[in-house]
């Protein structure tokens, strides 16, 4: 007999080799960003709204709550009408209230999931695709419970709303798994402590004005860039969104950009600026010793200085500095 683990396993990665999905996928990717273009100016608000660059994580997984707890609230009331467990009056009518909540809030999970889901790539955009196409046949039998409730027919109401409830719940696995699994709205960046006293990075020689350039220091890597006089700026150089190589990247007049899907990172802190995106850049002191740029981690403790983690070893290699000279 195969244990309920590895049966949930197989349903949640099956979709993962389904290249028939390949095709539909990519059309539907086409469309969605034809209508986003079509936005205009509006596209970039609208995007970083719906992805939450503005909340610091994604809003999608935050608003499947709605849809999923409603419809299992109106599954319960239904339960609770069902057998008598409650004499309370108006048990149907909050069941189809909360039915109702449900479809408000999955219009909105619709919206924004769909946005995430357009970076994603092979396993994980299949996967997506299924979870879609299950959310979307829950939503539509959860419209058709609340019309039937409405209609005075509470048995159908109530059958149509258990099924979407069983649909809901397979897609909400599916979630979980382009979460856990693929990563898709993880924060991907190295958020480790090293390099925790300053260490070499690369020659300033090295630095093109406004040009990201990569180093790897004690296997973490870096990106760095300096434009005109001003000071050498350091950043975890993998994109959080989806790891994307920041030092193939270019710098606007907002900020360093991702080029893979665009994301885009303030140069005084590597606060997100626009999408997709959500999480911060790790941010590196610097400085710049026998011309040598240095690094070590800026500490992630809100307000925290760059050095109060290593102040005293900071003091030994300044001292270490003055010694050298004489």
């Amino acid at each position: 007999m195969t244990p309920p683990t590895a049966l949930a396993e197989r349903l949640t990665t099956a979709p993962e080799a389904w290249e028939a999905l390949d095709r539909p996928s990519y059309r539907a990717e086409h469309v969605l960003g034809v209508a986003l273009n079509a936005l205009g100016r509006a596209r970039g608000p609208v995007v970083d709204v719906l992805h939450g660059t503005w909340l610091g994580h994604l809003l999608h997984p935050a608003l499947t709550d709605v849809p999923v707890g409603s419809w299992t609230a109106a599954l319960a009331l239904d339960a609770l009408d069902v057998v008598g467990a409650s004499r309370a009056p108006g048990l149907a009518a909050a069941s189809r209230a909360c039915t109702a909540v449900g479809l408000v809030g999955a219009a909105a999970a619709v919206a924004t999931g769909l946005v995430d889901w357009q970076h994603t790539h092979e396993g994980a955009r299949r996967v997506g695709v299924v979870h879609g196409l299950l959310s979307a046949t829950a939503t539509g039998l959860q419209l058709a419970s609340w019309r039937e409730r409405g209609r005075g027919r509470t048995a159908r109401g109530r059958a149509l709303g258990l099924a979407g409830w069983c649909v809901v719940t397979a897609s909400a696995a599916l979630g979980g798994a382009l979460v856990h699994r693929h990563g898709v709205g993880s924060d991907h960046a190295d958020r480790s402590l090293a390099p925790r006293t300053f260490t070499d990075a690369l020659p300033v020689a090295d630095l093109v004005d406004g040009r990201p350039a990569r180093a790897d220091v004690d296997g973490v890597r870096v990106v760095l860039l300096r434009q005109g006089d001003g000071p050498v700026r350091a950043f975890g150089e993998e994109c959080p969104h989806l790891r994307g190589p920041l030092s193939e990247g270019w710098v606007t007049r907002e900020g360093l950009v991702c080029p893979w899907h665009g994301s885009c990172f303030s140069l005084e802190d590597g606060a997100v600026v626009h999408g997709p995106a959500t999480a911060p850049l790790p941010r590196f002191e610097t400085r710049v010793r026998g011309g040598t740029v240095q690094v070590r981690r800026v500490p992630p403790v809100p307000g925290a200085s760059p050095g109060s983690v290593t102040a005293a070893e900071q003091r030994r290699e300044d001292e270490g500095d003055r010694r050298a000279r004489h």
